[in-house]
């Protein structure tokens, strides 16, 4: 097993006790992220009397699915003599969706803070913000490209390789719309990083996505749920994904530098000088891509302030270092008071 990082922000009996989770934690990891998981609802645990907090109803961004679904559901589950349903899908639709009243969950986890905020004041006011997931290029093994992308991934051919590439006629790149996911935009962003940073042909960003930015008819756009598995079927040469899911999904990949993958806070203001606008008239601005939590709905219900709780947890942070995810010190946005309690009381507030 690698040696157990603690993050600095951790001290004392939280970091002893981070430490303890992430030990126990790598087999579950190592078993659970096998497979890739549904986009579908699920659940997990029975309910029992008591300890029983109801139901946690979990909408979060797609990219989460296998860690939520095989991992961190069951494992609130058991922890909390509870329930788990979870609903993935991209994480500005499921923003619309909620606010439309078209599906009701009492948790969202978002890429961004952008898709929880536009539920601001009526759903939620507050959300915490206590991961990274930068963004990489998976590739398919059996692809007719697959030495080149083994030889870019290793340095042993330069990452400039990647972009003339992806540029070739032919290529089967894959991506998600824009339009309602975060790592649609970011992979655009990425792109356009790319272009500056390397001097890339002005032509590039248009061959490489077949289209325009903002448009969703491109032939490389593909559901965030079906993405990964296309490639692994071999459909797709490349795909733009999360490190998380590179790694739970046992994807090949190629890393990015920090100053293109979206994935370190310390780089806000470059990846801000990134944008473009989507087909709604509104700016996608490059910023650090991090995963965000809260409760929606009354903020007494036991269940979903349980839930958070739980991900924010030395515990359920430890299941997110093992997926993929570079931890942040959670930071509150937003009404730090309507906080549920379970919440305040896991970070010290």
């Amino acid at each position: 097993m690698a040696d157990i990082r603690i993050p600095s922000t951790l001290s004392g009996r939280r970091a002893r006790r981070y430490a303890a989770a992430l030990l126990a934690c790598a087999g579950l990891v190592a078993t659970a992220c096998g497979g890739s998981g549904s986009s579908g609802g699920s659940s997990s645990g029975g309910d029992s009397a008591g300890s029983q907090p109801g139901t946690a109803n979990v909408a979060y961004a797609a990219s989460l699915t296998n860690l939520n679904e095989k991992v961190i559901g069951p494992a609130f589950a058991k922890a909390a003599s509870g329930r788990y349903v979870g609903r993935a899908g991209p994480s500005l639709a499921l923003s619309k969706e909620i606010s439309a009243g078209e599906i009701t969950p009492n948790v969202f986890e978002s890429i961004g803070g952008k898709p929880i905020e536009a539920l601001e004041p009526k759903y939620t006011s507050w959300y915490v913000q206590f991961a990274a997931s930068p963004i990489v290029v998976a590739y398919n093994p059996r692809s007719r490209y697959a030495s080149q992308f083994k030889a870019i991934a290793s340095g042993k051919k330069p990452l400039t390789d990647l972009f003339a590439l992806m540029q070739q006629p032919g290529f089967r790149l894959g991506r998600t719309d824009p339009n309602v996911d975060p790592q649609g935009q970011a992979f655009i962003l990425m792109l356009m990083l790319a272009q500056r940073q390397y001097h890339l042909p002005s032509s590039a960003l248009g061959k490489i996505i077949h289209g325009t930015p903002s448009s969703a008819d491109s032939p490389t756009i593909f559901d965030e749920a079906a993405l990964e598995p296309r490639l692994q079927a071999g459909q797709l040469d490349a795909a733009s994904a999360y490190l998380s899911q590179a790694v739970q999904l046992h994807l090949p990949y190629i890393a990015l530098p920090a100053s293109l993958n979206l994935g370190d806070p310390a780089q806000k203001s470059h990846y801000g000088t990134a944008s473009f606008k989507l087909a709604s008239g509104m700016l996608a601005q490059g910023k650090p891509l991090t995963v965000d939590i809260t409760v929606i709905g009354k903020p007494g219900q036991a269940a979903a302030g349980a839930f958070v709780a739980y991900v924010l947890s030395p515990a359920g942070l430890a299941l997110h270092k093992q997926g993929g995810y570079k931890l942040l010190t959670p930071q509150v946005f937003g009404s730090q008071s309507a906080l549920p309690a379970k919440v305040r009381q896991e970070l010290g507030r």
